[in-house]
């Protein structure tokens, strides 16, 4: 199947947005994809393009400091969060 450049970027979005409204707290690939409605191989593939553009960080450790084997965490990079941070919309 075929999914668009818009329509994956939308989906970005969302994933951006997801991670922003957890923030700073590192979240699983699997959970990012349940909130998203996606399958998770295909999210994780989002994941690893938004790394590239230096949007996403990937964690590989548990809070013990040990290598996770099979899973990863994400969390937006600083400059990410603090990007969304100055566009989002004041409540007062």
């Amino acid at each position: 199947m075929y999914i668009s450049k818009e329509k994956k970027q939308k989906i970005s979005e969302q994933i951006l947005a997801f991670l922003y409204s957890i923030s700073p707290q590192p979240t699983f690939t699997y959970y990012i994809a349940r909130e998203i409605a996606r399958d998770e191989e295909f999210i994780k593939k989002l994941l690893k393009e938004l790394k590239a553009k230096r949007l996403v960080v990937e964690v590989n450790k548990n809070p013990q400091g040990k290598n996770y084997l099979r899973r990863s965490r994400w969390k937006l990079t600083d400059e990410a969060y603090l990007s969304y941070k100055k566009n989002q919309p004041s409540n007062f």
